[in-house]
């Protein structure tokens, strides 16, 4: 018996015109070496870390907590569960409700990923607006739990508005976690099991 498994990319493309944060450098990818000069293509590349699809790591707010390379490969491996709140407005709040409504595959799952439907705005300027975040009690939720990362498919898990980056803080503070931020291609997989790697 064969096993078929689907892959599905969750990360966007790096390119030229991919959006960035404001104030960030957009990616630079230049040719160095082509075919017909140099019988090989290589291209130059240089982009801030939190271009695209990116993982935070507990030093992204703390100068002393751990950057990517120093936390085990087990971090990034597990059984993730997409939390759909993909009906939330502008400015809503990702609530225990949509939490709750997942069911037990919560408490099982390594990796929580919210959809809330907004990486159908990548590429515009509506991306950077008041997307969906986590409230408080969400976030005390993910405090108390031993996930390995939560990841969202929007540009932060704090809105866009707060340079004090309180989420980012709190879920740093003391825990050894990540958060992805900027996924997409989450609709085909909400409330499934996926294994992130």
């Amino acid at each position: 018996m064969v096993t078929v498994m689907k892959i599905i990319d969750l990360s966007h493309t790096i390119a030229k015109t991919t959006p960035v944060f404001p104030g960030s450098e957009k990616p630079h990818l230049t040719t160095v070496a082509s075919y017909e000069k140099d019988g090989y293509r290589e291209t130059l590349i240089c982009i801030y870390s939190h271009v695209g699809t990116h993982i935070d790591p507990p030093a992204h707010v703390y100068e002393t907590g751990l950057t990517l390379d120093l936390l085990p490969l087990t971090q990034f491996i597990g059984q993730a569960i997409v939390i759909d709140g993909s009906h939330l407005r502008p400015r809503e709040s990702i609530t225990m409700a949509e939490i709750n409504r997942a069911g037990e595959e919560v408490e099982a799952a390594d990796f929580l990923l919210f959809n809330t439907g907004w990486d159908k705005f990548w590429g515009s300027e509506e991306y950077f607006g008041d997307y969906p975040c986590i409230d408080d009690e969400v976030l005390e939720f993910i405090l108390s739990k031993n996930y390995k990362g939560i990841g969202f498919d929007v540009m932060g898990i704090d809105p866009i508005s707060d340079i004090s980056l309180y989420r980012h803080k709190k879920l740093f503070r003391n825990k050894q976690i990540i958060n992805i931020e900027n996924l997409t291609n989450l609709d085909p997989v909400s409330y499934t099991h996926l294994r992130a790697h």
